[in-house]
């Protein structure tokens, strides 16, 4: 069970994970969760590094898409600014939003990867629709009113998984 809960790479921020080493793992798209993990949730404006970060996606054919439990209306003003295709309403920790995200792209499970900073929702997801996952930091410490509740109860996953896989530790890229 706590398997579910593991990420294939843990990456301080997807900025990090060139589109070099991305085709390198077979990876043809990413999947991106929305707040604090693309964009600060209380900044939809994005960063500089985002941009180019999603600039070296563009320039190498990755398709960057947002698969986010927030509804159409919130998930369709965060990205109207970075130009980005998304689901909304996601159902995470369900796979349902990833495999949603897979079909719009034509591509299979083994083609994509999921970025999220939450292991009670991306990760998990990531696991129930069968993709790899990377797990990032939050962009920023702080969280809206219904993350917090997941954060406190991530503590006691992160330290089953220490205690499980105690090599287990953030990368600075996937070839790390």
């Amino acid at each position: 069970m706590l398997e579910k809960f593991k990420p294939t790479w843990m990456v301080k921020t997807i900025y990090q994970v060139s589109p070099t080493e991305l085709k390198r793992a077979g990876i043809k798209a990413v999947l991106s969760d929305l707040d604090n993990t693309l964009i600060a949730w209380n900044n939809p404006n994005g960063t500089p590094q985002l941009r180019k970060w999603m600039e070296e996606l563009e320039a190498a054919g990755i398709p960057l898409m947002v698969v986010s439990n927030n509804s159409y209306q919130r998930v369709k003003k965060a990205v109207a600014p970075l130009g980005l295709p998304f689901v909304s309403r996601a159902l995470k920790p369900f796979g349902t939003g990833i495999k949603r995200a897979c079909k719009q792209l034509n591509l299979t499970p083994d083609d994509v990867v999921m970025v999220g900073d939450q292991y009670l929702t991306d990760v998990l997801a990531s696991h129930q629709a069968g993709v790899r996952c990377i797990l990032v930091k939050p962009l920023i410490s702080s969280d809206k009113w219904n993350t917090k509740f997941n954060r406190f109860l991530e503590t006691f996953v992160k330290r089953s998984l220490k205690k499980k896989y105690p090599t287990m530790d953030w990368q600075e890229d996937l070839d790390d």
